[in-house]
């Protein structure tokens, strides 16, 4: 057998492995949709197909009305993810900013401890974060789920310290010589050269909060404040035992849910690979 017959056997065999591979990740994906697109009937009858045989494409713009408040969901996501975005991209840099560049006693071991407290589960902080925030009287509120996001996150500011760290501190000098402070120099220097890790920074926090579950469940208690991913469990739940679940709708919710994501994901690779994140090229210095 020719090397070219080789290459394409071997090529062929890869492609054929791939396909599979890929049908299989995507069967779930396929029987939610057809799920989605299922009439009500169906939906009571339990009577799903694995590939659609109806199209009610009526069921998104249901989504949307107040008697299935997936749209309020949504909205209340999109502030929560919006806000801690910005709260965490900037906070985050800043304090990694301050580990980079500044002089200090003792920073090197102020980021080692900052580091450490990676290996803290979350677990252990939920009491106490609990009391605090029922004594702030912030419970049934989305503050416990965005102001935490202000506060910086250990990884990030890791990673973002890892990427100041390969720009040319020759900059910095031009730069006071110019007569700009460090915050000067942050702003009009560091953070426009800072773009690829500050948007993957920004894609973590979005996946994170975008989907987060276990933080709203302890936190809120009204409907009309949920956001999609704890609003989906009670949209399902609320059916009572001799009622189906509008299964329908909750595949719905949960396109809903997934898409933003995958798009966020494939408009932003590029930024994850620029920053090093993917290559795993942050390492320590």
């Amino acid at each position: 057998m020719s090397v070219r017959a080789v290459r394409a056997s071997r090529a062929a065999t890869r492609y054929a492995i791939l396909t599979v591979v890929s049908a299989v990740l995507l069967a779930p994906l396929v029987f939610m949709v057809s799920i989605a697109l299922s009439s009500d009937q169906t939906t009571r009858e339990m009577s799903f197909r694995f590939l659609p045989t109806e199209f009610e494409f009526g069921n998104f713009v249901r989504a949307f009305t107040a008697d299935i408040p997936i749209g309020r969901f949504l909205l209340n996501s999109t502030v929560i993810v919006v806000v801690s975005c910005v709260g965490m991209t900037l906070s985050s840099a800043l304090v990694a900013y301050g580990f980079a560049r500044l002089r200090a006693p003792g920073k090197n071991v102020l980021f080692g401890v900052l580091l450490s407290t990676m290996m803290i589960p979350a677990e252990v902080l939920l009491i106490p974060q609990f009391i605090l925030f029922r004594h702030l009287g912030w419970i049934d509120t989305l503050l416990p789920i965005i102001v935490p996001n202000f506060f910086a996150n250990a990884y990030n500011v890791f990673l973002i310290r890892q990427f100041i760290t390969r720009i040319p501190a020759e900059l910095d000098e031009a730069a006071m010589l110019d007569g700009l402070g460090h915050f000067g120099l942050f702003r009009r220097i560091i953070m426009p050269l800072m773009k690829p890790v500050l948007v993957a920074v920004a894609i973590f926090t979005f996946t994170f909060n975008w989907g987060y579950f276990f933080g709203p469940l302890i936190y809120l208690n009204s409907e009309e404040k949920m956001p999609l991913a704890l609003g989906i469990q009670v949209l399902s739940a609320t059916s009572s035992g001799a009622q189906t679940p509008p299964w329908n709708m909750v595949m719905v919710g949960a396109l809903i849910l997934i898409l933003p994501m995958v798009a966020v994901y494939y408009f932003g690779q590029k930024y994850l690979y620029e920053a090093g994140v993917v290559s795993g090229s942050a390492g320590l210095k």
